[in-house]
């Protein structure tokens, strides 16, 4: 990487740094390209050769939050992998990840926002929730194709597994009704949702997987 492209990457890095803030600070209402340019010390037309809208610099400031979880999602899971011990360990990683302090913010801020400005809602189900699912649903097939799981729509499964996950502390998180959850307080939330999951979807005549997280 030469000199110029270093300090270029360095530089959108740092917008969408502060960028992060002002709608995690101020909501994406009330933050604006002028103030963002304001803040990092340049022109708007700087900052526009790098996003030319507001839309798109919230989408880059999802895709950064995301992109190093997903890229771990999709090699946990790998097609091969036991369906049991590998929807534990997913789990316990969505969670992990959704209850941040950091997740739970983008999460209202979408919620607040999007009645006004649909495109908010839009670019964060698919950025987050759509990709997360597609990925397991993936997982999922896989283990319908090889009898492990009954034959389903792997959209509608993979949708039931992460509704189970997220009923629980995350769902107390967002509305404030409680601090960042204990490590047993997910493993709990994880071993009730595998646990429905896998009798949900056992395959034909035989049993479910055993779930246990230990």
């Amino acid at each position: 990487m030469s000199r110029r492209e270093a300090k270029r990457r360095d530089r959108r890095d740092a917008i969408i740094r502060v960028a992060r803030r002002s709608f995690l600070e101020t909501g994406y209402a009330a933050t604006t390209m002028s103030s963002i340019a304001a803040e990092l010390g340049g022109s708007k037309g700087t900052l526009w050769s790098y996003f030319p809208s507001k839309e798109e610099l919230f989408a880059a400031v999802l895709r950064n939050a995301t992109e190093t979880y997903h890229a771990d999602l999709l090699q946990l899971l790998d097609a091969r992998g036991e369906i049991a011990p590998t929807l534990l360990r997913f789990g316990h990683d969505l969670l992990r990840k959704v209850t941040s302090p950091e997740a739970i913010g983008l999460h209202r801020l979408v919620a607040a926002e999007a009645s006004r400005f649909p495109e908010v809602g839009a670019i964060f189900f698919e950025l987050a929730p759509l990709h997360t699912r597609n990925l397991l649903a993936r997982f999922l097939q896989g283990g319908m194709q090889r009898g492990e799981l009954r034959p389903a729509d792997p959209q509608l499964a993979a949708r039931m597994l992460i509704v189970l996950t997220l009923s629980g502390c995350h769902q107390q998180m967002i509305w404030g009704n409680m601090a960042p959850p204990k490590p047993e307080q997910i493993e709990a939330d994880v071993a009730f949702a595998v646990d429905c999951f896998l009798r949900t979807y056992a395959p034909e005549g035989g049993k479910p997987a055993p779930s246990s997280a230990h």
